[in-house]
């Protein structure tokens, strides 16, 4: 059992339930789930959890700061714990999820603070383009 978890909630006046700690452990075990993913694993231990029980949970869980949701492309959307802090880097062609850490983008982060004073939150962010393999060349043009 989450010590935290039940911690959490304690003092926000609510109580623990088994779902609840079933749908963290499912979070922090899949690391990048839908909610649909998370309702399948759940329903291996417990099968009469529905999938509105795992939609209610998650924006509980994630109220309470201890999972984040991710779009990383279109469809539902993904959710991972707290700790797992990445940059997405998502190809159109092939769907293929490229994971890089969020000091990456220090300058932009930096740049948007300074010019816009808007505080980026790139622990846990998505970008999309195309990877490598599907890259398509530069075009190369002679000003003219």
């Amino acid at each position: 059992m989450d010590t935290s978890l039940r911690r959490t909630l304690h003092e926000r006046g609510m109580r623990m339930t088994p779902q609840r700690q079933l749908v963290l452990d499912a979070v922090r075990e899949l690391e990048h789930a839908t909610p649909e993913r998370i309702c399948e694993h759940v329903q291996r231990v417990a099968p009469a959890v529905n999938i509105t029980t795992i939609y209610r949970t998650l924006e509980l869980l994630e109220a309470l700061d201890l999972v984040r949701h991710t779009h990383l492309g279109h469809g539902a959307p993904t959710y991972s714990t707290e700790g797992h802090q990445h940059v997405h880097l998502v190809c159109h062609r092939c769907e293929a999820i490229i994971e890089v850490p969020p000091e990456e983008l220090t300058d932009l982060i930096e740049r948007l603070r300074s010019r816009f004073g808007f505080v980026l939150d790139a622990s846990h962010l998505a970008l999309s383009g195309r990877c490598a393999k599907h890259a398509e060349p530069a075009v190369e043009h002679d000003g003219s």
